[in-house]
């Protein structure tokens, strides 16, 4: 029996992170087919653009996987202390991932309405990045400023403390995850959409951004790391904003 759960637990641990290695497989060879090289530059022809929400939505749901899965791995090693402490089971630890990641689905379909729309109106280029400074420091300066607000704190105050949550909503079996899960995938969405919109500033097929942003995300989640990173990075977000903004009225 233990041998059976030992299995199980290692192959559900490798399915995780192969389905994540996958996801960023998957991104490097569209930014390539993209003709961008790793910094989101244009360097060759754009094999396959994409404009529309039936091109974009795929895109974004990948980019969710790569960027997002990887920040669930402190509240599912949480979830997984309790399989062994309380009556939390595998099938439950396997909702939480599904219930989470389609919570980012979601968000994944909204980021490619919104990106569909701003390149029709070409407020974006066809990279997903803004074609003007202004757009380009205003967003930085409302991210920044939104790690200092009451709603950042309480969603982050969430994901980096999984067990307060796991507590006090507990829920067991398979559907008891996807709820717990969801519930976790929301306050995610509410700490972490901001940084993920920040893909417009340079452009959402840029690896630099994604691998920069998935990093500062997984600090932010790490008990020891939350507070030390989430205000400064506000600081050096809205310094970089008034930074590009005061760039473009120069050139005016």
């Amino acid at each position: 029996m233990l041998r059976t759960m030992f299995d199980l637990r290692s192959l559900c641990w490798l399915a995780f992170f192969a389905v994540i290695l996958l996801a960023w497989a998957v991104l490097f060879d569209m930014a390539r087919m993209s003709g961008l090289d790793w910094l989101g530059r244009p360097v060759g022809m754009n094999m396959m653009p994409m404009t529309s929400f039936g091109a974009l939505a795929p895109m974004w749901a990948i980019m969710m996987a790569a960027m997002m899965l990887p920040t669930l791995v402190p509240a599912l090693g949480t979830y997984e202390a309790l399989i062994k402490s309380a009556d939390g089971t595998r099938a439950g630890w396997i909702g939480v991932v599904l219930g989470y990641f389609a919570v980012w689905i979601g968000m994944a379909l909204v980021f490619a309405a919104v990106q569909a729309v701003l390149i029709s109106r070409d407020t974006l280029n066809t990279l997903g990045a803004a074609t003007s400074v202004w757009l380009s420091g205003g967003l930085l300066v409302v991210v920044g400023l939104y790690q200092f607000t009451r709603w950042k704190e309480i969603c982050h105050g969430v994901c980096h403390t999984p067990m307060q949550y796991y507590l006090g909503h507990w829920r067991t079996g398979f559907a008891g995850g996807v709820r717990m899960g969801a519930g976790l995938g929301s306050y995610c969405a509410g700490c972490c959409w901001g940084i993920m919109a920040l893909g417009f500033v340079g452009g959402t097929m840029s690896l630099l951004w994604m691998g920069l942003a998935t990093l500062f995300m997984v600090l932010e989640k790490l008990p020891q790391m939350a507070h030390v990173v989430s205000r400064p990075a506000g600081v050096a977000l809205v310094v970089a904003g008034l930074g590009v903004i005061s760039y473009g009225a120069a050139g005016l």
